[in-house]
């Protein structure tokens, strides 16, 4: 995959900005903050940001989560299944993979404008033309939409579900009952507190993300999980949008809300400030989909950077560049997964680096992929299309020998 530059005008922005009486600034992203010198939750592990808060994405400095918790997580992908629109399980029913969020979560996801089809380096445009994607019983749904952030979505009554559910679904003849999984992410739009302050924009939309899990059980009766990913990088930004610190800590939003379940079904009290996410009962079980944000041009353990040419003018939204890197990101953990993987990929998809089909993965694969590497896509097991270290690093992870 090769990444391409861009520079788009964000008008929808200007536009709820102004229309909303916020203060607006100029639309000049400042390519001189390459970096903020904070260290992403993932590689700071149980390391302090600010002295005080743990990193990691989930409790312990942990990128995985814990036992019990990864758990649940495999049991509740296993029953996503093929449902009819009264929500009964159907052999020619569909599962659907839906995104909530605002205007960077729907230029991600699938277009500027929400539309379809989708743009073919976004997520949905990536998974549509993967081979590996399930395109029989999964439906993936793009709810986001520009200006819609946390608190429009944060009650069942709001009127995101019901334009989702009467502009989207219904005109596909599919129904809420069918909605299984949900990728969130959100944000807070212009904060003005951040950490280590009580009052920080952080819990707030730690807050805002617990009362949209619970929005989602009750619109989507049948929902199993939803994955939150927090903001990309905003060093750039020159609006009051959303700009750092409050892009790097949404981080910490995320990770506490999914603490916060773990902690409740490990028998701890409910979180008086976030309330009951009880998986069996108040919301389906919450995870970690890919962690987006890095510290501008300083790359992560990874290899994540985010230059000022993946951003738009306002330094805040992504352009086409970064657009296609969440979209590869998302692919590539949906496709890898334990928690999507059985869900997501074709029955007859490829154990990730079983190059020769022969149902493992083995030297013969190793020596194939060493053939294309960095030449051309026939080694490519991320879907990306170049055959690269990521895909070398898949094939290693499934090695048999």
């Amino acid at each position: 995959m090769k990444f391409r530059s861009g520079s788009v005008f964000c008008s929808v922005v200007f536009t709820v900005l102004y229309t909303c009486g916020f203060p607006v600034v100029s639309f000049a992203k400042d390519c001189s903050q390459t970096s903020v010198g904070f260290t992403p939750l993932n590689d700071l592990g149980s390391g302090l940001y600010l002295g005080q808060f743990e990193g990691g994405l989930y409790a312990g400095g942990m990128n995985v989560p814990p036992v019990d918790h990864d758990l649940a997580g495999l049991a509740a992908a296993q029953m996503v299944q093929p449902l009819d629109i009264n929500g009964q399980p159907s052999p020619d029913g569909h599962y659907i993979l839906l995104s909530i969020g605002m205007s960077n979560t729907t230029q991600e996801f699938c277009s500027v404008g929400g539309g379809e089809p989708c743009d073919p380096w976004t997520f949905m445009g990536q998974a549509a033309d993967n081979p590996l994607v399930n395109h029989q019983e999964l439906v993936i749904i793009n709810g986001a939409r520009g200006g819609q952030a946390a608190a429009t979505w944060d009650n069942p009554a709001d009127q995101n579900y019901d334009r989702v559910r009467d502009d989207i679904l219904l005109p596909r003849g599919l129904s809420e009952a069918q909605v299984q999984v949900v990728w969130v992410k959100q944000a807070d739009p212009v904060p003005h507190v951040s950490l280590p302050d009580p009052a920080a924009d952080a819990y707030q939309l730690r807050n805002y993300l617990a009362d949209i899990a619970r929005a989602v059980r009750v619109r989507y009766p049948n929902s199993k999980i939803i994955f939150f990913s927090s903001r990309i990088y905003a060093g750039y930004a020159d609006t009051n949008l959303n700009p750092e610190p409050y892009a790097y800590e949404s981080g910490f939003a995320v990770k506490w809300v999914i603490d916060a379940q773990v902690q409740q079904m490990a028998g701890g009290a409910v979180d008086p400030d976030i309330g009951d996410l009880n998986y069996a009962t108040a919301a389906p079980w919450l995870a970690w989909g890919p962690y987006l944000w890095a510290d501008g041009i300083n790359p992560r353990s990874d290899g994540l950077v985010w230059l000022c040419d993946d951003m738009q003018s306002d330094g805040t939204h992504p352009a086409r560049d970064a657009e296609e890197k969440v979209g590869a990101m998302l692919l590539d953990f949906m496709l890898n997964s334990p928690y999507a993987a059985p869900w997501f990929r074709a029955e007859n998809g490829q154990i990730p680096g079983d190059l020769d089909n022969d149902g493992d993965v083995d030297q013969a694969d190793l020596g194939i992929l060493l053939s294309c590497y960095e030449i051309n896509d026939c080694g490519d097991i991320d879907g990306d299309g170049d055959t690269d270290q990521a895909d070398l690093g898949l094939l290693l992870a499934n090695y048999t020998g």
